[in-house]
């Protein structure tokens, strides 16, 4: 473990050190679903478009059940570490490691299942279920795939790993960017051959990982011998990651709802939106990455209990989420007719789609700060709160807004539902920790008092 960077490293430094490799995996899993839609674009078919944008969900559903089991585990280890308890660190890692082996193999089996059904729920209409089943028949076996990797590249950074962690998400997005044109363009299988890609990608990813947890980790570990559930492993990772992959579900309904939302105004709607959201996410995953490189130095803090180092890395963090946003919005913003028209070279989508950028990058400058406050909230154990945040954004906040706006201004009005949402739930998450924080660094502090007078 790098101590180093967790007490001793200046907090702009650590901050960077542990954040850059996470905002690079960032791009490199916005790199890895932008190539399936940009290669299976320059086949000219707007439908085949919309069948990968259709298919978003499930790829989301499984970066939630990852996100549940790797960001929970990611603040217990975390956590863990900075109270000196190693062997039990080791022990949460084997149990993510078994839970998402089986919940991934339960994912793939349910969706190869239920496809007819599975495929009426996404809102794909007779144009693109073709398309969209194609996609889902060879995307559905990467079920364990994708949950290991999105679990791994959490856990790995909770040891002060960020290089490594992004080392694993690289190897797979290069992997899928060379098979994608080659399958897609060459020998000619369309979104099949972009599904087959995303496969072999996330087959690659999860090998990477599990030789270095085997072979390099001093903290980490596989083995069986240390799977435990019981002792607050269960519970403790279930607190955070139920949250953090509640998010990640809304989100994916959300996008059902969008989508058949979306339908009702023709599939060139979907496709822009799908190319829309592709360039937004540049943005905001970029600034997700911050927020989640930040949280290991959080929560190691939070279990030594330096409460100085933590408030000088939650503000130094928004400093950065900021800047970046910033910077990041007005590139996306510029730069949005010439990244739609790579996409794809459709005269309706083209048009649609740079306005369906620039509505949703209003939030961009400031969204990051959601995401710090939403990493803090995880790295102090604040399991209430993270739901209360998760359900907001993506459920209690956002699903009213686009039923509301699209009654009253139609497909403009469902544009701009999660730009507004954003907005509104950044003011509910600085809430939301300023409370949790104060009560429970009061709680750490009198605890000590306590101690000092006995």
């Amino acid at each position: 473990m790098q101590s180093d960077i967790f007490e001793n490293m200046p907090v702009p430094r650590a901050i960077l050190k542990s954040a850059v490799p996470t905002i690079v995996g960032m791009l490199v899993v916005l790199i890895y679903n932008i190539a399936d839609t940009y290669f299976v674009g320059q086949i000219g078919d707007p439908m085949q478009v919309a069948a990968v944008s259709l298919t978003m969900p499930v790829f989301l559903l499984f970066m939630a059940t990852g996100n549940l089991i790797g960001i929970g585990g990611t603040s217990v280890i975390s956590r863990a570490l900075g109270a000196r308890r190693t062997a039990y660190a080791k022990q949460v890692s084997s149990f993510c490691f078994y839970a998402s082996l089986g919940a991934g193999v339960i994912m793939a089996g349910l969706f190869l299942g239920f496809m007819p059904l599975l495929l009426r729920l996404i809102g794909a209409s007779p144009e693109t279920s073709g398309f969209a089943r194609e996609y889902l028949l060879y995307v559905s076996p990467s079920a364990p795939f994708v949950i290991l990797s999105t679990v791994f590249n959490n856990i790995v950074r909770a040891e002060g790993k960020a290089k490594e962690a992004m080392n694993g998400m690289l190897i797979g997005t290069i992997v899928n960017i060379v098979l994608d044109p080659f399958m897609i363009l060459v020998l000619g299988m369309g979104v099949a051959g972009a599904a087959v890609a995303t496969l072999i990608g996330n087959v690659a990813g999860s090998l990477y990982f599990l030789h270095y947890i085997l072979k390099k980790s001093p903290v980490l570990s596989l083995s069986p011998k240390e799977f435990r559930y019981k002792e607050g492993i269960l519970t403790g990772v279930l607190a955070i990651g139920i949250p953090a992959a509640l998010n990640n579900v809304l989100m994916s309904a959300s996008n059902v709802i969008l989508n058949n939302f979306l339908a009702g105004y023709g599939d060139i709607q979907v496709a822009a939106m799908g190319v829309a959201m592709k360039i937004s996410m540049v943005a905001v995953l970029l600034q997700i990455g911050l927020g989640a490189g930040v949280q290991p130095l959080l929560g190691y803090s939070f279990g030594a209990k330096n409460h100085p180092r933590f408030t000088s890395l939650l503000k130094m963090s928004l400093v950065y989420s900021f800047s970046l946003g910033l910077v990041l919005t007005v590139v996306c913003w510029i730069g949005a007719e010439g990244a739609v028209r790579a996409f794809i070279d459709s005269r309706e989508v083209f048009s649609y789609g740079v306005d369906f950028v620039r509505a949703l990058l209003v939030s961009g400058p400031i969204i990051g700060i959601l995401f710090v406050f939403m990493n803090g909230l995880q790295a102090l154990g604040a399991a209430k709160e993270s739901l209360i945040l998760s359900v907001s954004r993506q459920g209690l906040v956002f699903l009213p807004l686009l039923f509301i706006l699209n009654r009253t201004l139609g497909l403009t009005g469902i544009v701009y539902a999660q730009p507004a949402a954003d907005i509104f739930s950044i003011f509910l998450a600085f809430l939301l920790f300023l409370g949790k924080s104060r009560k429970l660094w009061n709680r750490e502090e009198q605890g000590d008092l306590k101690v000092r007078v006995s």
